[in-house]
């Protein structure tokens, strides 16, 4: 198969049969016998046209009737050749009109032809595409959103900061990871990583990451395969430290899947004391299993636990607990653009229940003079501020610690106390709030 064909059966994959883009577009390109650039290539394709959807179909719609009508995977094809004709310079529109065409072919002539048609149409008239009037169905247009979703953001941020968050989502995110202190100092990793022509450069607001831009998969390296480095953005990077964790406590990580802060953790407390990792998804605890092995940690231990539900074995049993809780995900829309697709209104309304049974029960879990840090990677306020300000009523030995984490022109230090950071081309969007038991 040639680049378009993988983006094709990929993006088909997402948006058809509602597969995890990430998780589909790594296991195609590792089937694919592709070259590094042809991979590049897909990578850019389809989070490409997942990220503009809604522009490339408003684009479609100029050309026919109903666009619902059309063949799901007749419309993806146009859907990835409008989207190198209209964003990417690089490539020819002849080369994308024709690689599309020959696409269609394979699911009949008629196809083809509708295929052919409709790009030629585009290519003679590209900046003369109608939108439907009003202020939302313009910004839906040029940010490429549903229209809730908008009018969402900038009731809550208002239009200055609405604007940033959306173009912020849009950026092309880069890969960071997280030097494991127990194993290696900063410099040597960064050296290593530069002798293996990664081009990289210094983490963007956390002094453990280190950013890299340039060269082949990281996890397919020693410096990863040995435990050096782990994967992970910066925004997830900011969480651990905000515990205070010292040598031996006994952390509690209860939203733990795939790891990443829990290993981070169990790194700060430098292989001492317990993190007792859990997850309600058994399938799920073999990720953090391999992390934890891999990175050389030894103080981890991880099981099966609904964190809805009460656990009365641990109930004053821990030092500090981190709930990372199960949230709409608007954050890291950049990595995962399907998430603009796939939520609506009510869906992020009826996760706030959830958030605040596991946020009753971490509280259970805490020691008095412990701390409860929480975390989301959401911007929606319902699942951030709401929530800690309607604990801070509920529980009056609990008060918030104030978060600074220098002037970084992407952080929001909200008036509770808690830190909102908002997405640009180094970090996710995200939300943290450290709270003490008194």
């Amino acid at each position: 198969m040639n680049s378009r064909e993988v983006a094709l059966n990929v993006v088909n994959r997402v948006l058809n049969e509602g597969a995890y883009s990430n998780l589909v577009l790594s296991k195609e390109l590792n089937q694919s016998e592709l070259s590094d650039k042809d991979k590049a290539l897909v990578t850019e394709l389809v989070y490409g046209t997942l990220r503009r959807k809604n522009t490339l179909d408003t684009i479609i719609s100029n050309f026919i009737r109903d666009i619902s009508e059309m063949d799901k995977e007749v419309l993806n094809i146009l859907r990835i050749a409008i989207y190198q004709m209209h964003f990417l310079d690089k490539v020819p529109e002849f080369a994308a009109c024709n690689e599309a065409v020959e696409l269609a072919k394979k699911i009949s002539d008629k196809d083809a032809k509708l295929v052919n048609g409709i790009l030629r149409s585009y290519t003679k008239n590209p900046d003369d595409i109608e939108v439907k009037s009003g202020k939302v169905n313009e910004l839906a247009y040029i940010y490429s959103y549903e229209d809730w979703f908008i009018r969402m953001i900038y009731k809550q941020y208002g239009e200055n900061l609405g604007k940033k968050i959306l173009s912020g989502l849009n950026q092309t995110p880069k890969v960071t990871v997280r030097v494991n202190n127990n194993k290696a100092d900063y410099d040597e990793v960064y050296d290593k990583l530069e002798e293996m022509e990664y081009n990289i450069e210094e983490g963007y607001a956390c002094p453990e990451a280190i950013i890299i831009s340039g060269g082949k998969s990281v996890e397919n390296n020693p410096v990863f395969s040995e435990g050096y480095i782990t994967v992970q953005d910066e925004s997830a990077m900011i969480v651990a430290p905000l515990l205070d964790v010292k040598d031996g406590d006994t952390v509690l990580d209860l939203c733990a899947a795939p790891g990443g802060k829990t290993t981070h953790i169990a790194e700060l407390l430098n292989n001492t004391g317990k993190v007792l990792a859990f997850d309600l998804h058994e399938n799920k605890l073999s990720l953090i299993t391999e992390n934890v092995e891999r990175l050389g940690l030894n103080n981890v231990t991880v099981d099966v636990m609904d964190a809805t539900k009460l656990n009365s074995k641990l109930i004053a049993s821990a030092d500090s607990v981190l709930i990372d809780v199960p949230c709409s995900g608007i954050g890291i829309i950049r990595k995962k653009p399907e998430i603009k697709w796939n939520k609506t209104r009510n869906s992020l309304k009826e996760l706030v229940p959830v958030q605040r049974e596991i946020m009753d029960n971490a509280w259970h879990y805490l020691k008095s003079g412990g701390t409860l840090v929480y975390s989301t990677c959401t911007l929606n306020k319902e699942e951030n501020e709401d929530n800690i300000n309607w604990f801070l009523n509920k529980y009056k030995d609990a008060e918030i610690e104030k978060i600074f984490l220098g002037n970084m022109e992407n952080f929001i230090y909200n008036d509770n106390g808690s830190l909102t950071i908002l997405p640009n081309q180094y970090m996710d969007g995200f939300f943290v709030a450290k709270l003490k038991k008194k």
